[in-house]
């Protein structure tokens, strides 16, 4: 026996007759490439129990079943199946390790064909949304567990932004479908638009901050302290000013920050009521009497460039945030103020 090859022997089955292989012809230079026929072989074997039972699944002779395992292990240079312990074929510790390997490969075959089968049929290859910051998630979970479930050769790129960034996304083409609050309204833009539902707005303070004990006298005492705002990061909105009321602002980039700044009585401003009505409940923020901003529904609308409409995976995802809105309307809530 040569010192370059490996000398373990294996029972192939031919025409119903057990006869003796070696992997004397395997490279040791490392293992050869197996087929994904072979992996599907021998992936079937596994789920099936037995060689036999393979083969009626895959409509192929007992023989051709063992052939294709052999020709497997000869190119992998390992022994898969005891054959020796049992009459059906058991797993060894080497067959075990190859067969969550095997079960990925296979999975990433299925995986290609399916995004290919999609592309083929005009579904796009990914999807990039950009959403509001004020997107209530759960909402947003909503659509895109339902997304996965539907399209789950689709990948989705995701982006949160405020104000004029989520329209400036889909301007500049940097996202395909986005979930704005219209603000303000600019004719010459070259979108869609499709009504999806609103977000209730409120605007808070801590108990202990001064807006909170001002009671009656809110409206000009609200100008005298600083407002969080959330800042713009586009161009669409520079030089324009959305609900700031107060002489004196704090620029905040998350709606996060915003909120861990507001309980700890730095500062006044509007949040959605998703994000607080647990803080209001327990006491932990109280809702202010701020004209203007007291309490108001800002629009969400779903928006896309009309030259560079989205595909059958977008449009299903404007479907499900209208969809949203038409069967689970929020329910104007009356707020106490101090």
């Amino acid at each position: 026996m040569s010192g370059t090859g490996l000398a373990v022997p294996l029972l192939v089955e031919t025409s119903g007759k057990a006869t003796r292989a070696s992997f004397e012809d395997f490279d040791m230079h490392g293992p050869g490439t197996p087929t994904l026929d072979q992996l599907r072989v021998f992936l079937t074997v596994i789920e099936c129990g037995s060689f036999a039972a393979a083969g009626r699944r895959l409509n192929r002779a007992t023989s051709v079943i063992s052939y294709a395992i052999a020709n497997l292990e000869l190119q992998l240079g390992l022994s898969l199946f005891d054959r020796a312990a049992t009459r059906k074929p058991q797993l060894t510790e080497a067959g075990r390790a190859v067969l969550a390997e095997a079960r990925t490969v296979a999975h990433g075959i299925d995986a290609l064909r399916a995004k290919v089968s999609g592309l083929l049929g005009g579904l796009e290859a990914e999807v990039r949304l950009v959403v509001s910051v004020l997107m209530p998630g759960a909402r947003l979970v909503d659509a895109l567990t339902a997304f996965q479930a539907t399209f789950p050769t689709v990948s989705l790129r995701l982006n949160v932004e405020a104000l004029g960034a989520v329209q400036h996304h889909i301007v500049t083409g940097k996202a395909v479908l986005g979930i704005s609050v219209e603000l303000w309204n600019r004719e010459t833009d070259p979108l869609e638009r499709i009504p999806v539902g609103d977000v209730e707005m409120i605007t808070v303070a801590a108990p202990a901050h001064p807006l909170a004990k001002a009671g009656g006298h809110v409206p000009s005492a609200a100008r005298d302290h600083v407002q969080l705002v959330i800042a713009d990061r586009s161009p669409l909105s520079e030089g324009q000013e959305f609900g700031v009321i107060a002489d004196r602002t704090w620029r905040l980039s998350d709606l996060s920050t915003k909120h861990t700044l507001l309980l700890a009585g730095i500062g006044w401003g509007s949040m959605p009521a998703h994000m607080v009505e647990a803080d209001l409940a327990a006491g932990r923020l109280v809702a202010l009497p701020v004209p203007d901003a007291k309490h108001r529904r800002l629009p969400f609308t779903a928006i896309y460039r009309s030259d560079d409409p989205p595909g059958p995976a977008g449009r299903w995802l404007i479907h499900r945030f209208t969809e949203q809105a038409a069967t689970n309307p929020a329910a104007a809530r009356p707020i106490a103020f101090l």
